[in-house]
Order: structure tokens, then C-alpha cells, then sequence
């Protein structure tokens, strides 16, 4: 097997979904599947197990939604990164899923060759949105920029953690972000929750799309993008 294969566990209900996606993904992509899950109770105990670089998981499941399930095992300590492939656009469903800090929400439609491409780059810690919901992302983003004024939080952050919120609005992955930066990953982990914390955030994924909204750096703002499409 190659070492460098990323492991993921799926998790939905429908057993054709589970067979073609595992199939696709082997096949056509450098990923094992570890485990493909129809019963979500087990996945607890099987993510502890494998520890794999991604969850994908099912936004509809007749016993638990996906959300649900993602914040149950957040509480039991789980930090496995989760993304979600569904068939719903709804933007409330993408907004909700953002909120619990997925790390890309992803449409059952898409093109094989797309959902590949985004499993493997979001396994590796970078932001994905299904094309077919930017539009609804962008829209979602300035309903927000109009509701409130949240340009003033940037002045509350280190110049440290600036530099790690412009990482994060290229798609950088914790591990990437420390090697960047010559610092610990659990140093940015650290920095990562102190960003949220002033900023008033719940996940990552919403820092970072703020950061590219306030244009934190120049480069930030090159990478606008970056956040909220479907790497290629």
C-alpha cells in the first residue's frame, strides 16, 4: 500500500451510495476507505480505531443527521475533519454545515472526477465548496456583511495571529500553517482556537472566509477563490 495514500471513513445510510463511492475513490483516487459505515452509531469506535485523515458523511440519515452525528462525536473528544456530500443545496443546510466547522460540503451531482479531486485536497486541510454553491456562499457572506460591522475584529488579533487567519483563508492546514511558519502545530492549533474565540466563530471554515471577505493581507486577498472552490 502506499504510505501516502490518505484514509477516509464514510458514513451513509444508502448502500449503493457507500459501494460507488468506495469503488470511485480506490479506484480512481489515491485514497483507502478504511471503513464504509451505513449504522452511525458505529463510527465512534471506528474512527478511534483507523484514525483517518477524513469523515465523509451523509447530511440525510433516517436515524441521525450528519451535523448531529458530527456534533455528538465532537463532545466525545473526536477531531477527526469531517465533510459533507449530499445531495441537498439548500443554502441553510451549506450554512449550518459551515457553522459545525466542516471542512467542505460537497453535492452528490458533482462529477466523479470532482468529488475526487476535493476529498483529496480537503484529507489534506484545504477548504472545498461544491461549485454549484458558491453563488449561494457568496450571497450567504454579504447577507452577513450587511447585518453586521465585523471589520474592527481584525485590530483585536496578534500580529501572529493575523499571519495565521491569511494561512487560513489559503486553505492551510494546521501542519502546513506550523511548517510555514517554523512553529509547533500544537502552538497553531492554540492560535487557531484564540482566533475564533475573539472573532466569535464556531469553525475555521467561517474564519477563513472572513479573512478573505476583509482582505487581511494581500495575499489573502489574491487567494478570494481559494475558500470557496473546488480544487482542480
Amino acid at each position: 500500500m502506499n504510505p501516502e495514500r490518505l484514509r477516509v471513513v464514510l458514513v451513509d445510510d444508502h448502500t449503493l451510495c457507500r459501494t460507488g463511492l468506495t469503488d470511485l475513490l480506490q479506484h480512481r483516487g489515491n485514497i483507502e476507505v478504511v471503513a464504509a459505515l451505513g449504522d452511525p452509531d458505529q463510527v465512534a469506535g471506528v474512527l478511534r480505531e483507523h484514525k483517518p485523515d477524513l469523515l465523509v458523511l451523509d447530511l440525510r440519515m433516517p436515524s441521525i443527521d450528519g451535523l448531529t452525528l458530527l456534533r455528538r462525536l465532537r463532545a466525545e473528544g473526536c477531531d477527526t475533519p469531517a465533510l459533507i456530500l449530499t445531495m441537498s443545496d439548500s443554502e441553510a443546510d451549506l450554512a449550518a454545515a459551515l457553522r459545525a466547522g466542516v471542512r467542505g460540503y460537497l453535492l452528490k451531482d458533482m462529477e466523479p472526477e470532482e468529488v475526487i479531486a476535493a476529498i483529496e485536497h480537503a484529507a489534506r486541510g484545504e477548504l472545498t465548496v461544491a461549485p454549484a454553491m458558491t453563488l449561494k456562499l457568496a450571497q450567504m457572506l454579504q447577507m452577513g456583511a450587511k447585518g453586521s460591522d465585523r471589520t474592527g475584529l481584525i485590530e483585536s488579533l496578534t500580529e501572529r495571529e493575523r499571519q495565521i487567519l491569511d494561512h487560513l483563508a489559503r486553505g492551510g492546514s494546521n501542519k502546513a500553517i506550523a511548517r510555514s511558519l517554523d512553529i509547533s502545530h500544537d502552538t497553531v492549533k492554540l492560535h487557531v482556537r484564540h482566533i475564533l474565540t475573539k472573532l466569535n466563530m464556531n469553525s475555521r471554515v467561517e474564519a477563513a472566509v472572513f479573512a478573505v471577505e476583509q482582505r487581511v493581507t494581500p495575499q489573502a486577498a489574491s487567494r478570494v477563490g481559494s475558500v470557496t472552490r473546488t480544487p482542480r
